[in-house]
C-alpha cells in the first residue's frame, strides 16, 4: 500500500533521502515540472499563432507533415502516427479534402480502405508549414549555445527515460518494444 501524500508536492521516491534535503529536491523537481508545462503551453500558443499566419492550425499541420513523410497511409495509420483516435482525424481529413489539400484514394488490396495523399496545394502548404516551424524552432532556441542544446537534449532524454520506467513500473499503457527510442 502506498503512503498517503500530503501538501502540494509529490512524495519523495523511496531511497531519495529524507529530511529537508529530500524535501528541497522534490520542491525543485516540482518547480522544473511546472516551468516545463508553462513553457510547453507558451510554445504551443506561439506556434499556433505562427501557423495561423499561413492559414493552418496545429492539427492541420500535423496531418500535412505526417502525410508529407508517409504518403499513402490509411486514416487509421495516420491516427496512430499522431497518437489520436480515428474519429479525431476523420473530420479534420474531411475538411482538408474539401480544401483541396488532401485526397483519398481507394485501396488496391482492400477496396473498403482509403489511402491519404497530399495534393500539390497540400504539398506546397506543408512546405510553408515546415519553413514556419524551422524559423520558430531557431528563434525559440536561438539563444542557447551548441553545448546547451546538447545538454538540454541529454537532460530531456533522461527525463523521458525516467517517465517510461515509471509508466512501466505502474503497468502503464506504454507503446511496447516497437516504440521509437529516439523520441
Amino acid at each position: 500500500m502506498r503512503p498517503a501524500r500530503t501538501g502540494r508536492f509529490p512524495a519523495p521516491r523511496p531511497g531519495s533521502g529524507t529530511g529537508q534535503g529530500a524535501s528541497k529536491v522534490q520542491a525543485d523537481a516540482f518547480r522544473v515540472w511546472l516551468r516545463f508545462l508553462r513553457l510547453d503551453q507558451r510554445l504551443r500558443l506561439m506556434m499556433a499563432r505562427s501557423l495561423r499566419e499561413i492559414g493552418l492550425s496545429i492539427p492541420q499541420f500535423d496531418v500535412l507533415s505526417a502525410l508529407d513523410q508517409g504518403a499513402g497511409i490509411t486514416q487509421g495509420e495516420l491516427a496512430q502516427k499522431l497518437f489520436v483516435t480515428k474519429g479525431n482525424v476523420s473530420g479534420l481529413i474531411d475538411r482538408l479534402v474539401t480544401a483541396g489539400l488532401v485526397e483519398r484514394r481507394r485501396g488496391t488490396k482492400d477496396r473498403r480502405s482509403h489511402s491519404l495523399f497530399l495534393t500539390p496545394d497540400g504539398k506546397q502548404l506543408a512546405a510553408s508549414g515546415f519553413a514556419v516551424q524551422k524559423a520558430f524552432v531557431q528563434n525559440s532556441l536561438g539563444n542557447l549555445s551548441a553545448h546547451e542544446l546538447v545538454l538540454l537534449h541529454h537532460l530531456l532524454g533522461q527525463w523521458r527515460d525516467a517517465a517510461r520506467e515509471f509508466e512501466e513500473a505502474k503497468g502503464g499503457p506504454g507503446r511496447g518494444p516497437s516504440e521509437n527510442k529516439k523520441n
